[in-house]
């Protein structure tokens, strides 16, 4: 004790961070030896070539081209499957509970799962981790009961948007329509703007290149196979990304540290004064780029005592407010969760997602208190620009593993984004062919034209959201930003879609107005609270907390009370 007490003191009074560091009394204060002087993690050179970028991307996305289609033809081989349009939009109705839960954990784990999940642990602290994993389970268990009413009240649909038809009529079904295509606009936007960062930031690669090549291998397996093909894959994406999660919390806990030491770090960081961060975050003639916010360094704005070791945290808090109201919208709006309840047998539907959502938790919630957490520990140079974009993880696991650690959250990032890219072109699809196609423009469609045009749809939409990646990047617009802000675009279509399998009550007008009047209301709240606070409508101001949990609450609240 009395040696832990010196220590702590010895840390505390070293006007110069990097001399007790010398000196053997700091060991988790100083900035580490390799990282001294430099302003960002991924400044300098990649760790990985371009050339390995262009490897996994591609090579990746061949092999389970290669790997899923040899699957589907042994199944027409030797179980007589046919690859019918219906097989190919709802994998045959047939899929078990063990199956169903690992597509909700693979389709559910974005690119943002495992990229901002760290970052939250990195601003928060350990509420941080807490409520993005919290905060976006609730949704999946819940969805579970709008499976069972799935298979009781629309056993023979292939779309929510066919469900809401059937009940509301046109103008209800064009204006879910639009929502539900907004949803997978926005999740397929976060997964390229998260992939293609981490890819650039490890590889060298083109950040605008990587855009574009990356949902390729989604699309070439998905055309060929469909929504079976798509859950086998997922099956192995699940498997692939458990492993590199077991490892990261292994390598952070007990063979390169173990709780102590990351506790000991996480409140030594706490401890630090502004000299002392000025000090760590220093260029070599003694001044320094240090700034208040720009790195995990000192105490944490909001939280008590200023610790990352609490749940009692202003931010977390907004946070998880503002997380759990934007994944009701991604779920509830996505046709991809729908597609999965209409695939799942009428016993495994509601189990399924139960067991899946439970599975998920353990994604988000471990990478970001073991990852998240140690860089701040460790005093990684990582800026805050860097964390926004989700480099916290990759960033560590080049810490921890070298370039090997760097291959592994590519390959980790990779699955996450085809798994769900995958779900979400297979779920725009068969919206457009279903709800546009065969609803507007040819009632009579035949299977097979039904089957071309899918596959189709799953070339241009793949294409199209490359290009809408490369606009968001022009634009400024990264990961972060997009995740707290599409709650206010489509919380609002969350309670009519509740209400249309829920309330025998819900009309269609009601469920009309409240779609596009809560859009509207959180729209105008979220503009009005940041001129209000900040005084201007810049895109700082509109991505502050205070304004977007705003948006967000009139989004996910005023539905309701219009609707009823």
């Amino acid at each position: 004790l009395a040696q832990a007490v010196w220590h702590k003191l010895a840390c505390i009074s070293h006007t110069s961070i990097a001399l007790a560091r010398a000196r053997g009394t700091c060991r988790y204060l100083a900035m580490l030896p390799a990282y001294v002087h430099q302003q960002s993690f991924f400044g300098g050179v990649p760790p990985l070539s371009e050339g390995v970028g262009f490897a996994i991307v591609l090579g990746f996305g061949a092999f389970f081209s290669v790997f899923t289609t040899a699957i589907v033809c042994l199944d027409k081989a030797y179980n007589g499957t046919a690859q019918t349009s219906e097989q190919f939009n709802t994998a045959g109705r047939s899929v078990k509970t063990g199956l169903t839960a690992s597509v909700i954990v693979a389709q559910w784990t974005w690119a943002a799962t495992l990229l901002q999940s760290s970052n939250k642990a990195w601003t928060y602290g350990i509420s941080g981790a807490y409520w993005y994993a919290a905060g976006a389970a609730v949704q999946v268990l819940l969805f579970g009961v709008l499976a069972i009413e799935v298979k009781r009240k629309a056993p023979n649909a292939h779309t929510v948007c066919e469900m809401v038809r059937a009940r509301w009529g046109t103008a209800a079904h064009v204006t879910f329509l639009v929502f539900c295509l907004l949803a997978n606009v926005i999740v397929t936007s976060m997964l390229l703007l998260g992939g293609a960062a981490t890819v650039h930031a490890l590889t060298g690669m083109n950040v605008n290149l990587a855009s574009f090549l990356i949902p390729w291998g989604v699309i070439l397996y998905s055309a060929v196979g469909g929504l079976q093909a798509k859950f086998i894959a997922d099956y192995v994406y699940v498997s692939v990304i458990f492993v590199i999660l077991v490892v990261c919390i292994y390598s952070v806990y007990v063979k390169d540290f173990s709780t102590d030491q990351v506790y000991q770090g996480l409140t030594a960081v706490t401890d630090m004064t502004d000299a002392q961060c000025e000090s760590a975050f220093s260029t070599p003639g003694g001044g320094t780029f240090f700034q208040q916010g720009g790195y995990a360094c000192g105490a944490v704005p909001g939280n008590l005592r200023g610790s990352y070791l609490t749940m009692v945290s202003g931010g977390g808090a907004v946070f998880g407010v503002i997380n759990l109201i934007g994944n009701f919208g991604t779920v509830f709006c996505d046709n991809a969760y729908w597609q999965s309840a209409i695939a799942a047998r009428p016993q495994s539907a509601h189990r399924g997602y139960l067991l899946g959502g439970l599975a998920w938790f353990a994604v988000p919630f471990s990478l970001a208190t073991s990852l998240g957490l140690c860089a701040v520990a460790l005093q990684l140079p990582i800026t805050a620009a860097e964390a926004g974009a989700g480099l916290v993880p990759p960033a560590v696991a080049t810490h921890l593993f070298g370039r090997t650690g760097a291959v592994m959250m590519t390959i980790m990032l990779f699955n996450a984004i085809t798994s769900t890219g995958s779900a979400e072109g297979l779920a725009v699809s068969s919206l457009v062919v279903y709800d546009v196609y065969r609803t507007y423009i040819n009632p009579e469609a035949t299977g097979r034209q039904v089957l071309l045009l899918s596959k189709v749809v799953l070339v241009v939409f793949g294409g199209c959201m490359g290009a809408l990646a490369v606009g968001l990047n022009a634009i400024g617009l990264d990961l972060d930003f997009v995740y707290l802000f599409m709650g206010i675009l489509i919380g609002s279509a969350v309670v009519p879609l509740w209400n249309m399998l829920m309330w025998r009550k819900a009309n269609a007008s009601g469920a009309v107005a409240a779609a596009w009047g809560g859009m509207l209301l959180a729209v105008v709240t979220w503009l009005v609270t940041a001129s209000a606070m900040y005084g201007d409508l810049s895109m700082t101001a509109l991505s502050k907390n205070e304004p977007m949990l705003a948006g967000n609450v009139v989004a996910i609240g005023s539905p309701g009370r219009v609707h009823m």
